[in-house]
């Protein structure tokens, strides 16, 4: 893989609900009812990552968490990233998760 054209992620984030695009990387914050509804998402999230072996930058605090999605090798996003954070959204949709952008 290699890093996309910053137009071209710019171009990507519009179809991604609620994902930024900064520091060579995707986010997004995902706000839950509480701890287990966020471990829960965790683990769907590291079904999708194992699933395409790409991994994503996780942060979990109590009822929330940030996914930070960015390709190290090639020192930013690539179409991996993209296509994780689409199958990360239809997780978050399949599940009526709620979130919020970072």
């Amino acid at each position: 893989m290699s890093k996309l054209p910053n137009d071209e992620v710019q171009l990507a984030v519009k179809d991604l609900p609620g994902w930024r695009y900064f520091g060579n990387a995707l986010h997004k914050e995902f706000r839950f009812t509480g701890f287990r509804a966020a471990i829960t998402f965790v683990d769907r999230v590291a079904e999708q990552a194992l699933t395409v072996r790409h991994y994503p930058d996780l942060e979990l605090h109590d009822a929330r968490v940030i996914v930070s999605l960015s390709t190290r090798r090639d020192g930013g996003v690539s179409v991996k990233d993209v296509a994780l954070a689409q199958a990360i959204e239809r997780v978050t949709s399949d599940a009526g998760t709620p979130s919020t952008a970072v």
